[in-house]
């Protein structure tokens, strides 16, 4: 039955069918051949979604897309131009701060590389920046939105694997900033050997003048983070708060929005949570067919007769999580290979929190790996510039973030 339901998955696939319809055809199909009632189907769908916690979800979505189309990005951009703008290559630098400032913000990939995109690249084409370079480390940029809190593939992994969000929250903060860094690292060596100009002159009244511009975007972390740590309110009800705190300072602090922009925004976000949540629920009457066929156990006893050392895998966990990431877009990706993946890594004894950090950070690789690639595409579309000149620039920021997937990985399995 399991090989029945993968073959018609991946052949749906192939053709182009969307992912869920793929998931829940294949599972229906499988479910009525092997002889179970099929009104299991849409009873586990319907579990799937039914979770107080999957609330966050359209809140997050909904927040991040109206900071997104505000004026917040830009002051972002603004202030981390101030505090490193006068590096050699500045300007490049400044592009991945500020997706670490709006990663903070809006929990997407796409979104944190459409905003910083749309506020940079101009810029750097006029400062005599390569553009295809430029774009795609801001693609690149883009992934560290899953990884720093808040995190929606986080939300998802910890319904379905059953953890704690604000321990996801609490351990994507090292991770995300080490991608930070690494792509900071590229860009300051190609802007010495490409002789990029320097950007804004350093001066503490800059800096100071471009934080109280962008201090109520800040904030927005601030209130989300603080207010989960220290037990105020859950995720859920920190993503309620996050809308209400966007729709408050976008219309009366910044005033860059109006009620018909919201109410775009909110069709428009509805449309992104409908798609997310079709994915989970036919993800979990997946995840219910193959519990009761035990094919998790088959592959973990099958993995395990090949080795048992966690070291080694990790390692096909990886390059598993890499491939998945080429072809099935990062949220659909972390639904499907969770319940799979995660009662092999629990009967290795290793800390399941840990390891949905480790599949957030190789699934959000995938988002400039073509041929899905949506941060390439977002890149693309909003630039100008033709995605197979993005893909051939991106290689050196792929490879910096897979040696960080790696110290990720490995780094608190050697502490």
């Amino acid at each position: 039955m399991s090989l029945l339901l993968f073959g018609i998955f991946a052949g749906l696939l192939v053709i182009g069918v969307p992912v869920a319809i793929a998931i829940g055809a294949g599972t229906l199909a499988a479910v009525w051949a092997s002889g179970v009632p099929v009104l299991v189907v849409p009873q586990q769908m319907f579990a799937g979604i039914n979770s107080f916690a999957l609330v966050a979800v359209p809140m997050f979505i909904l927040a991040g897309d109206i900071m997104a189309a505000g004026k917040i990005s830009a002051r972002l951009v603004q202030l981390a131009d101030a505090l490193i703008g006068f590096l050699k290559g500045g300007l490049s630098i400044v592009s991945i701060l500020a997706a670490m400032f709006f990663a903070a913000i809006s929990g997407s990939g796409a979104a944190t590389t459409a905003a910083v995109s749309a506020t940079l690249v101009p810029e750097l084409k006029a400062k005599g920046y390569d553009p295809a370079s430029a774009a795609s480390l801001i693609a690149a940029g883009g992934t560290i939105g899953v990884v720093i809190p808040p995190s929606v593939p986080m939300i998802l992994y910890a319904v379905i694997a059953q953890e704690s969000v604000a321990k996801l929250f609490l351990n994507g903060f090292i991770p995300g900033v080490l991608m930070g860094l690494a792509l900071m690292s590229i860009a300051l060596v190609q802007g010495y050997r490409r002789a990029y100009p320097k950007g804004s002159p350093f001066s503490l009244r800059t800096i100071w003048r471009s934080f109280r511009s962008a201090f109520w975007g800040l904030m927005t972390p601030v209130i989300i983070l603080g207010g989960i740590f220290s037990g105020i309110f859950t995720p859920s009800e920190a993503a309620v708060v996050a809308v209400d705190y966007a729709i408050f300072v976008s219309l009366f602090i910044y005033r860059d929005l109006g009620l018909k922009d919201i109410y775009r925004i909110v069709i428009r976000s509805g449309v992104t949570t409908a798609v997310i949540m079709f994915v989970i629920s036919a993800s979990a009457a997946l995840s219910w067919a193959l519990s009761n066929w035990q094919v998790p156990s088959a592959i973990a006893a099958s993995v395990l007769s090949l080795s048992d050392e966690p070291m080694v895998v990790l390692a096909m966990i990886l390059c598993v999580v890499l491939v998945t990431g080429i072809f099935i877009e990062t949220a659909s990706a972390l639904i499907i290979l969770t319940p799979i993946l995660l009662p092999l890594v629990l009967q290795l004894g290793l800390d399941p929190v840990h390891f949905g950090i480790v599949l957030v950070v190789g699934l959000s690789i995938g988002m400039i790996t073509p041929p899905v690639a949506i941060n390439l595409y977002v890149a693309s579309s909003v630039t100008g510039i033709g995605l197979e000149r993005i893909a051939g620039a991106v290689l050196p920021y792929l490879f910096a973030l897979i040696a960080v997937l790696v110290l990720v990985t490995y780094g608190p399995l050697l502490i």
